[in-house]
């Protein structure tokens, strides 16, 4: 495992809603954040893998605080094995664990299925968090970090995991392009066959299904979708570019998702307006 970044405390510690960061005594957590009960979401398993003992037993103890049932693995076959025995609702996934890395562990667990992922990482290695994206994550965080954020992150993830509800109102199917989408069963189809969305990128689609014609800043989709108000934007554009890669005839070259420079992206529904020089090019 690679050495933990050096330990930043915050003020009154992570008991007291600080940061969780590397080796030491294990804090007694403090209280769960508050959430407003009409969101809360219905309390699920979470399985925490991670090697470092302070991290998890942390981690572990705000979201069993929030209302979860948690599992701990502390290497990549003891994770696989308690997701063969009883397959959670989410996994909080730390990257650098010893002989199987996370990359592999999240591979192996997406081979089931689908499965919710937030990533740990101690790496300010963009290239890593981007990979950590490519390789269906649903969200990541970095060490140092706040057991308070996480906690919210991992209610963020689970609440749109499990929004099956179609909302009053609003169309059963989203249509267009060739695209439908099944807001209740999370399926997508384009020309009839079927695309293997993960949560994010699902929810991505439909968001920009429903305002085609319409630019949105990588800020604005952040929000909209992820449900965020800061993050790093990188996550927006990787998630447009996987999307790219399975809705678009040419990723290259897209006609649907289109780069408007200088603002975000747009989604075109045929027959669109020609391409401009604002639009046009991936990101």
């Amino acid at each position: 495992m690679q050495p933990a970044l050096p330990a930043r405390p915050a003020p009154g510690g992570p008991e007291a809603g600080g940061e969780v960061s590397g080796p030491g005594p294990a804090p007694v957590p403090g209280p769960a954040p508050s959430r407003d009960p009409a969101t809360a979401p219905v309390p699920g398993h979470v399985l925490v893998v991670d090697d470092d003992p302070t991290v998890s037993e942390v981690v572990a103890g705000y979201l069993t605080r929030a209302g979860y049932d948690v599992a701990r693995a502390a290497d990549g076959p003891a994770a696989l094995e308690c997701f063969a025995r009883r397959r959670p609702d989410l996994v909080v996934l730390d990257l650098m664990l010893p002989g199987m890395d996370g990359f592999e562990v999240c591979r192996r667990m997406r081979a089931h299925g689908r499965v919710p992922v937030i990533m740990l990482t101690a790496r300010g290695d963009e290239d890593d968090r981007v990979l950590g994206l490519e390789t269906g994550a649903d969200d990541y965080v970095t060490k140092p970090f706040s057991p308070r954020e996480l906690v919210l992150r991992v209610d963020s993830v689970l609440r749109r995991a499990g929004a099956a509800a179609v909302p009053a109102g609003r169309p059963a199917l989203i249509e267009g392009a060739g695209l439908v989408l099944e807001p209740a069963a999370r399926r997508a189809t384009r020309d009839g066959r079927v695309l293997a969305l993960t949560l994010r990128e699902f929810d991505l689609l439909a968001f920009l299904l429903r305002h085609p014609g319409r630019a949105f800043t990588r800020e604005e989709l952040m929000s909209e979708v992820w449900g965020w108000d800061f993050g790093d934007l990188s996550t927006v554009t990787v998630h447009v570019r996987r999307l790219r890669g399975k809705v678009e005839a040419d990723p290259a070259r897209p006609e649907l998702i289109r780069t408007v420079w200088g603002v975000g992206y747009r989604l075109d529904l045929p027959p669109g307006p020609p391409a401009d020089a604002s639009s046009g090019e991936p990101a």
